[in-house]
């Protein structure tokens, strides 16, 4: 997607006068209506001229009303004919609405948003150029956040911090914005910012003394009415390094945001805000030094519970010569673990395999989670065992010969499932 684009008066016809070209602020506007005819459960109109802009260069097309009608989508479109070609602007509306005269209407909170945002991209693209000639390669204007795509072989939050503050002096000191228009040549002389191969009469966005880019969006007469620029995030991308940012009244609300976030977080730390990323590191140390406490306890407990419960089972003996040499009987723990996480469950069914001619069925009582585990000189295949199990059941896991995982889409199986998968090992 290219970063804007130039007035489409180079060749050809346009059959809709475009007001916003002149007038980004015009708000009320009267027209014809040329045509009307219902589309996909909506009317497709065309005007003798519009304010509305439609989605092009990477802003988003205005919403307003036609008379009664709700304006819900504007397209710029072009029939192809011989030499030349006739360019339109398309308002998809909510109702018909009548030949002849028309009142309309551009939301004004949609638009003046957007002209926040795009002459805030003009600004960071030229601040990025003029700090470290770093080019922009392409532009989105989003619902929340903006973005553009530098071409850089490297950025570091210098950079982000440096282009910020360009951008938002060039605000503070409210320069005039100037809607030029001129050959090629003529705006490649004046200074252009960007490369122009199109022929005929453009359009350009000239900002007094920092910047001139050839574009057919709508912007703010004044620097100062971007309010603020804030850069929210960087990305790297394929071959680009995405930046987002938020400009005006987007700034001022995602301010706001922080905040109360920062704010909330104080309060929940009972400190100041530069006391913030102490208390955050101090609780991160004593929450690793908790979860460690918490991991060593769990051994040990695990540890305990798994000679308590091979105690309590009663050795099956094996046929001969099924085991490995000199292994002997075979204990069979199945049982119902309490509170038991998937890890807790896991490192249970390992300290059991752990012991000597040892299978472990073990199923969590609170989510049905399943852990099979034997001995790893047996020869069975814990990992079958379990899979089989579960086709009855309608779960799903699998593992390995000596370790596998599952859950029980209802926990009330559990018991019938440990009882199938002992019976089973029995038989075998």
């Amino acid at each position: 997607m290219p970063l804007c684009y130039p007035e489409p008066h180079t060749r050809g016809t346009d059959l809709t006068d475009r007001l916003y070209y002149h007038d980004s602020f015009l708000r009320e506007f009267d027209a014809a209506v040329i045509s009307c005819e219902q589309q996909q459960g909506r009317w497709r109109v065309l005007l003798d001229k519009t304010a509305f802009y439609p989605t092009s260069g990477g802003q988003p097309h205005d919403l307003g009303k036609l008379g009664q009608a709700d304006v819900v989508e504007v397209v710029d479109a072009t029939t192809v004919s011989e030499p030349g070609f006739e360019q339109k602007v398309i308002h998809y509306t909510s109702a018909a609405v009548p030949l002849g005269p028309i009142h309309g209407q551009v939301d004004w909170p949609r638009r003046i948003d957007h002209m926040q945002q795009h002459t805030a991209q003009h600004l960071l693209s030229a601040a990025f150029i003029e700090l470290f000639g770093f080019q922009t390669v392409s532009f989105h204007l989003g619902r929340e956040l903006s973005t553009i795509d530098l071409t850089a072989p490297s950025m570091t939050a210098r950079h982000l911090e440096e282009a910020e503050r360009r951008t938002n002096e060039i605000i503070f000191e409210d320069r005039p914005i100037v809607i030029r228009f001129g050959t090629a040549q003529q705006l490649s002389d004046a200074g252009i910012r960007k490369k122009l191969e199109r022929q005929g009469l453009l359009r350009a966005i000239e900002i007094e003394g920092f910047d001139r880019q050839p574009c057919g969006g709508t912007h703010l007469a004044r620097t100062g009415q971007a309010s603020l620029v804030l850069i929210r995030k960087l990305e790297r991308r394929r071959d680009a390094w995405r930046i987002e940012f938020v400009a005006g009244y987007r700034a001022l609300a995602a301010a706001r945001a922080d905040f109360a976030t920062v704010s909330g977080v104080a309060n929940q730390l009972s400190c100041g805000f530069p006391d913030i990323s102490a208390g955050i590191a101090k609780i991160m140390e004593q929450r690793r030094e908790q979860f460690g406490a918490m991991k060593r306890m769990e051994e040990r407990l695990a540890e305990l519970e798994a000679h308590a419960l091979s105690c309590d089972t009663e050795e099956s003996k094996r046929e001969p010569g099924a085991a490995s040499e000199g292994a002997g009987a075979v204990r069979i723990v199945a049982a119902m673990v309490p509170a038991g996480s998937p890890a807790y469950l896991g490192l249970l069914a390992a300290k059991l395999a752990a012991m000597k001619n040892t299978v472990a069925l073990l199923v969590s009582a609170d989510d049905g989670h399943i852990v099979f585990a034997q001995t790893k000189s047996l020869p069975g295949d814990v990992g079958s065992l379990l899979r089989e199990c579960l086709k009855q059941f309608g779960g799903k896991g699998g593992g390995s010969k000596d370790f596998a995982q599952g859950n029980l889409p209802n926990v009330k199986d559990a018991e019938t499932l440990l009882k199938r998968a002992r019976e089973e090992l029995l038989r075998k």
